[in-house]
């Protein structure tokens, strides 16, 4: 308490100094009947100086900024896509770096050299054709080259993926993720808003939760009024309630009604079979693993309002909004141990964040992210159980050994495929 004491008490007599000396110039000028548009020839000159001096504190600031911080300790990227985008940052940094000291140096170096002097007047000099043609095309030619160059980068980052590469779902929600990964036959099942219950919150489509859906929609549940229950209200004679309250219910049930006869063609229309795509995928909701070198395609959802996945060592983000998929491509280039290495830090982590802001919570909004070799990833997966709970490698026993060995020999196959640019 006492030192922010001090430190307040020096500010407020800085200003009180600064105010004092100030009068004091004012004071002066006035002493010596000089009007205040007339500066003298030494404050001129010392104001030219200090130009020159600011511009090099400066320069030496920026400089040291950005030996020391760089790109704010995240490291080399860590996706095929990453390095790419940090190309383009790379270019665009120099393209902005040399225009800075170019009109700095200019700026700071003209009212040096051309400060007033007595009985020198300024030259008038209003337009030049040239110049203008000069300063305008130059500017949108290098905008040009910028902005095609990351309409490049951004299509081949969010254009459809290679068949072989492997599909995960990032579902987002206050405050948190969840991954869906395609299982074995890489083909994520179907979804639906409309089966969103507590016991199915990523409203995935089986015949099982559209009949769920179903009957809490017709019966209700505890904290959850079916149309059965709008209706015995509203037809009760014993209960009173006003005008406002009846019709929010009358709107209420009209709006369970539609959201029943959906329900009822989904079930009519449904194809059993459909239900072996969900029951293939894996839901994880502690962490996301990746197999170095892998492709992978991932599509996003949303199930509250608009947050954004973002990895900033792969160097990848893309918004996750409710009511639409979102898509693009990564190969993740290093693993956790490698990517610890090149950190120089034993603690360091992959983390997949929330780059909106979503709501009170938004700050730890996190998921841990692992990228594994081929051997550690196939333990990995050993460990890990479909929706309808049988293990992600289901094999026989005749001949586990053997498809595990063409996994490992395949993953194996990818990482070893992976070109440091």
């Amino acid at each position: 308490m006492g030192t922010k004491l001090i430190i307040l008490l020096v500010i407020v007599l800085a200003v009180i100094a600064i105010a004092q000396l100030v009068r004091v110039n004012e004071l002066t000028a006035k002493h010596a009947n000089r009007r205040e548009e007339d500066i003298p020839h030494r404050d001129n000159i010392f104001n030219s100086k200090m130009m020159l001096a600011f511009m090099i504190v400066m320069y030496v600031a920026f400089i040291w900024l950005m030996v020391e911080y760089g790109y704010v300790g995240l490291g080399p990227a860590a996706s095929t896509h990453g390095q790419e985008v940090d190309w383009l940052m790379n270019l665009n940094l120099v393209i902005i770096i040399a225009i800075f000291f170019l009109t700095n140096t200019l700026l700071f170096v003209f009212a040096w050299k051309y400060v007033k002097r007595p009985g020198v007047k300024a030259l008038f000099y209003p337009h030049n054709n040239k110049l203008e043609m000069i300063w305008t095309v130059i500017p949108a030619a290098v905008l040009a080259v910028i902005i095609i160059l990351g309409l490049r980068t951004w299509n081949d980052i969010t254009t459809e993926a290679d068949a072989e590469a492997e599909k995960i779902e990032l579902f987002s929600y206050q405050f948190g993720w969840t991954a869906r990964y395609a299982g074995m036959n890489n083909e994520l099942g179907d979804f639906d808003y409309k089966l969103t219950t507590a016991e199915n919150p990523y409203a995935l489509k089986t015949k099982e939760n559209i009949e769920t859906s179903l009957d809490l929609m017709l019966h209700g549940a505890a904290g959850a009024e079916g149309i059965e229950m709008i209706e015995d209200k509203l037809n009760d004679e014993s209960i009173v309630m006003s005008r406002e309250d009846r019709e929010k219910l009358r709107t209420e049930l009209s709006r369970k009604e539609r959201m029943s006869k959906m329900l009822t063609a989904m079930s009519a229309t449904y194809n059993d079979s459909i239900d072996d795509l969900v029951n293939d995928d894996v839901i994880l909701a502690d962490s996301l693993v990746l197999l170095k070198g892998q492709n992978y395609s991932f599509s996003f959802r949303a199930k509250d309002v608009i947050h954004s996945a973002y990895f900033p060592h792969f160097r990848a983000q893309m918004n996750t909004v409710p009511g639409m998929t979102t898509y693009f491509k990564l190969q993740p280039l290093y693993t956790s141990k490698e990517m610890k290495e090149k950190m120089n830090d034993d603690n360091f982590e992959y983390i997949l964040m929330c780059n909106k802001i979503c709501g009170g919570s938004h700050y730890k909004m996190k998921m841990a992210v692992q990228v594994l070799g081929p051997e550690k990833y196939l333990e990995w997966q050993k460990t890990k159980m479909t929706y309808d709970g049988s293990p992600w490698l289901d094999f026989n026993e005749s001949e586990r050994a053997e498809k595990e060995a063409e996994l490992l020999e395949k993953y194996q196959e990818i990482a070893a495929r992976v070109v440091e640019k």
